[in-house]
């Protein structure tokens, strides 16, 4: 029997775990929603034609309410606020929370100074059992690295996680290695990161003038909160790394 998976956000990571899932874990893992206000035909469109990983070899169809993708029937919810998704009218066991904007545990304010409604609305109002967060969280009940401190996961008590930031995720398994052999005192990390949509492709105006400098033509120094991230993975590191 697969695990049912429910995808709020069918941006740039809810699409790939829809493509990961279909190609690597069809037998265990079964997206059966997904929840994402744009336009239907424009999410099929830009799952099937990938610029970074492809074209999706499988069958993509739209129809009223769903994408049928290879014949299998993924409903799909346009929903604003994640407290109204009916996770639970499907089974779904498993929410991965890609907006990038419900990141906080609870309802609060989250990073950006906005007020949104917290990812355990997914369990307690949707009925799904857990939330899987694509970015660091606030409130969680654990961040998760894999490889690093996935062993500390406890089905019983943690149901929302994080899974950090890709920094993060790109730089504790490397940490982890040193630390454990010789035990690291101070640590300073640089990261060369690809540009994001925050970014702007032309120089527009942007709240970071350094970020408003066009994407593709600039290596744009800015922060990163991967380094202080370690901690939440490694606690042994706590206040001992730094970076950009």
């Amino acid at each position: 029997m697969t695990t049912r998976v429910g995808i709020n956000g069918f941006g740039r990571i809810g699409r790939q775990v829809l493509r990961a899932i279909r190609q690597y874990y069809p037998d265990t893992l079964e997206v059966v929603a997904f929840n994402d206000i744009g336009d239907l035909k424009t999410m099929a469109h830009l799952f099937k034609y990938d610029s970074n990983y492809g074209r999706f070899e499988g069958k993509v169809e739209v129809a009223e309410d769903a994408l049928i993708v290879d014949g299998d029937r993924v409903k799909a919810f346009k929903e604003s606020d994640p407290s109204k998704i009916p996770w639970g009218d499907l089974d779904v066991a498993i929410v991965v929370e890609g907006t990038g904007l419900f990141t906080i545990k609870k309802d609060g304010v989250n990073k950006k100074g906005k007020e949104v409604k917290g990812a355990e609305n997914h369990i307690t109002k949707g009925g799904a059992k857990k939330v899987i967060i694509t970015a660091p969280s606030e409130g969680e009940d654990l961040t998760i690295v894999l490889g690093v401190n996935d062993d500390k996961y406890d089905p019983k008590n943690h149901h929302v996680v994080s899974n950090a930031s890709c920094t993060t995720n790109c730089l504790a398994p490397a940490v982890k290695v040193v630390h454990d052999k010789y035990k690291i005192m101070r640590g300073f990390m640089t990261t060369i990161h690809a540009y994001t949509n925050d970014q702007k492709i032309l120089d527009l105006p942007h709240s970071d003038l350094r970020r408003a400098r066009a994407a593709a033509m600039s290596i744009i120094p800015t922060s990163t909160g991967a380094a202080k991230a370690l901690k939440l993975v490694i606690p042994d590191l706590a206040g001992k790394f730094d970076g950009y």
